[in-house]
């Protein structure tokens, strides 16, 4: 019979398994060979030193051919993992391409040399830029199922803004499109897997969960990993699931599990899991070698379920091919994959003047004027009279009531964020919305559908937030404390963080992640009192706001909501409700841009550079020097970490030539040693003293109030540091 030599994956859906064509069959096995044959030319490549890693898919290319078979290249929508290499070929990515990725030529469409080969990403066929780690992606898919569903449910969420993040983000939605997340038998040890298949079973979202069951965790066997060795006798009980579990050596039989569970999915009857057993040809990467923990025998054994060869056999044994037919099939895939590795190692390599583009949104720069603008509404009513001063929780709440009927796109999740799950309660109950209060009313006036409560776990919702951004949703979060964001880490340095600049910025996930910090609180002890601000600066790609009052509360939440850049909003607990720092309702227009500090009090003799819980410190400090000391402090409070205004502090260190940098986390390794470092290194010229810090001791916050006053700044803390360095 005739058969087509190319790469492009088959056109058209195809038929129910009982019903494929000699054609399809011939079909499958070129997707399944071309897939073998650019992973042994990798291998080649590497040998030879011409490219740096190497993983293959080899094994794997029965399950992941029926996988891609059964599903909507471009429609539906793919979380893969790195070993997905006959998956992604299959919805369209080309040998050409892969090689690029593992040349790391400037022009692979993955990553452009920043991510290494096999990490798939193409926003043309919805295959979302995939990372190292395991089981992350699969909260990704599970916040891309329910944002599908919000835009089909409200198209009109869909329309662009010219003023903000929407501008930049075009919507794909359908009805019925379906998320594929796929991961080996391993990574089901990952707590993301679990809080994923829990999200999507209560929500019966339309979410393929593949496992790729090759036994083998690098070199730790399935049965340590999973109690009985088999995942499927452990998530049998999950409701609402479509579960089969099938030889992934077999393409046909793999093609009919992913063609039931898609059809589950498209219908509405909730998520679907296929396990299948595979096998892992080759070594885990050419960084593993399997011969050291796996014996000749186990090894040969797998030889023996090979799917090309077993597919091979069907094809001659069914007289669609002659074996020279075969052959010649074979070497003309091989001679492709050949061609496409020459090609990319004379494609251009990136440049190292590239390597920051994309760390940031480089269409909407949150710290320019004209995105965001201090516009006060007017300080009285009609009546003549005032408005009342309100504090930071009254006008974080305004803000967020103010940003969701401006853009229907928002949605607000966490622990304990709405006002009552259970709708019913609401006749007879005033709603809780919020440990601290501050999404009070919200669900009552916008819905469940944009107001809800999320499972206990970190990770989740933040993951979950990025499959909502990268759909062009905005996810407002709320961690519950500071003290529990450290499950979500993974997912906010990792993956959050990341995905623009991995992607080279083809994905990206602005969310805002709103995280009461801080101690102060009397009685809130180690797990309701830490700081730890300068771990997040540290993460290229997360914009970190922590105001101080009121008014900067309200407009910085407005500029990080409306910017395309994930933001980290921390919102101090002390100063939730202090008399501090209240303002009036600034009008729903109100914004102030990042990276722009503001002096709360000038001064001529000595600069201190502060923030958050500090600056009211700092101020009682400031008028207490200045009434026994005559020492003028100038205080600066930076507003936002990460962009930090150089400028204002430099001109503030230019006057007064005596700097302080306070904060309330620990004193060593915080982040006012970044400020002391640049000021010491960039200013020396205009200082008459050395930099001093303060911060907290190199401890924990204590329950017993004596124990917390002793760890953390208190303003005679400050006032003695100002004494000293002005009489240095």
């Amino acid at each position: 019979m005739e058969v087509a030599i190319s790469s492009a994956r088959a056109s058209g859906p195809f038929p129910a398994a009982d019903a494929l064509t000699a054609q399809h069959l011939v079909e499958i096995y070129r997707l399944m060979f071309l897939s073998r044959a650019v992973d042994d030319r990798e291998i080649n490549l590497k040998r030879q030193q011409k490219t740096f890693f190497q993983i293959s898919a080899a094994g794997h290319e029965a399950l992941q051919v029926g996988a891609a078979l059964a599903l909507r290249s471009g429609y539906d929508w793919f979380f893969p993992y790195y070993r997905d290499r006959a998956l992604v070929l299959s919805l369209g990515v080309t040998p050409y391409e892969m090689m690029l990725q593992a040349v790391g030529a400037a022009t692979d469409p993955a990553s452009g040399g920043r991510q290494m080969p096999t990490h798939w990403s193409s926003r043309a066929l919805h295959i979302v830029s995939t990372s190292s780690s395991t089981a992350t992606q699969l909260l990704h898919a599970v916040g891309c199922a329910e944002a599908g569903r919000a835009f089909s449910a409200r198209p009109e969420m869909a329309a662009k803004a010219e003023d903000d993040y929407r501008a930049f983000h075009d919507v794909d939605f359908h009805g019925d499109e379906v998320m594929l997340g796929c991961i080996g038998e391993g990574s089901t040890s990952q707590g993301e897997f679990w809080e994923a298949m829990n999200t999507a079973s209560n929500q019966k979202l339309p979410v393929i969960f593949c496992i790729e069951d090759n036994g083998y965790a690098i070199s730790v066997p399935v049965e340590v990993n999973t109690p009985g060795g088999n995942i499927s006798r452990l998530v049998a009980n999950f409701p609402h699931f479509y579960f089969a579990e099938v030889d992934g050596n077999d393409p046909v039989a793999s093609l009919h599990a992913f063609q039931q569970a898609a059809a589950h999915c498209r219908a509405g009857l909730g998520p679907a899991l296929v396990h299948g057993h595979c096998v892992r040809l080759y070594s885990h990467s050419l960084s593993d070698d399997d011969k050291l923990y796996r014996s000749a025998a186990e090894r040969e054994s797998d030889a023996m379920c090979d799917p090309i060869a077993r597919m091979r056999a069907r094809l001659i044994g069914e007289g669609i091919l002659t074996a020279v037919e075969i052959e010649d099939l074979e070497r003309a895939l091989e001679h492709e994959a050949a061609e496409a590795a020459e090609r990319a190692l004379e494609a251009p390599l990136p440049e190292a003047k590239g390597i920051t583009v994309h760390v940031y949104s480089k269409d909407l720069d949150p710290t320019r004027a004209a995105f965001a603008t201090e516009r006060l509404e007017p300080a009285e009513k009609a009546n003549g009279q005032k408005p009342p001063a309100r504090n930071m929780a009254d006008l974080i709440n305004a803000c967020l009531r103010d940003e969701m009927r401006r853009d229907p796109r928002i949605v607000i999740y966490g622990e304990d964020v709405a006002d009552a799950s259970r709708e019913e309660a609401l006749a007879e109950v005033k709603g809780k919305g919020g440990v601290f209060k501050l999404t009070s009313g919200l669900q009552t006036e916008f819905g469940s559908e944009r107001v809800f409560n999320s499972p206990l776990a970190e990770a989740n919702i933040v993951g979950r937030a990025v499959g909502y951004g990268l759909r062009g949703m905005k996810p407002v979060v709320e961690i519950q404390f500071f003290d529990y964001i450290w499950p979500a880490m993974h997912q906010i340095r990792n993956e959050m963080a990341l995905m623009r600049w991995r992607s080279n910025g083809a994905w990206v996930a602005p969310a805002v992640i709103r995280v009461p910090i801080g101690g102060y609180l009397t009685g809130g002890a180690i797990y309701h009192s830490q700081s730890g601000e300068s771990i997040f600066t540290h993460i290229p790609g997360l914009r970190v706001v922590f105001p101080s009052n009121a008014l900067d509360a309200n407009g910085l939440l407005r500029t990080a909501i409306r910017c395309d850049d994930p933001v980290l909003f921390l919102e101090h607990k002390r100063l939730y409700r202090e008399t501090y720092g209240r303002a009036a309702y600034p009008g729903s227009e109100f914004a102030i841009p990042f990276g722009k500090a503001k002096v709360v009090r000038p001064g001529a003799d000595l600069t201190l550079v502060t923030y958050g819980a500090l600056v009211p410190r700092a101020l009682q400090a400031a008028q207490q020097a200045q009434r026994e000391h005559a020492i003028e402090v100038e205080i600066v409070d930076l507003r936002t970490l990460n962009p930090y205004d150089w400028d204002a502090m430099g001109k503030s260190v230019a006057k007064t030539n005596r700097v302080i940098v306070a904060h309330e986390d620990m004193i060593s390794w915080g982040y006012g040693a970044e400020i002391a470092a640049r000021i010491a290194d960039e200013l020396f010229d205009e200082l008459d003293a050395p930099v001093r810090r303060i911060g907290s001791l190199d401890t924990f916050v204590a329950y017993q109030p004596i124990l917390e006053d002793a760890t953390l700044p208190k303003p005679e803390t400050i006032l003695k540091a100002i004494v000293d360095l002005k009489t240095y």
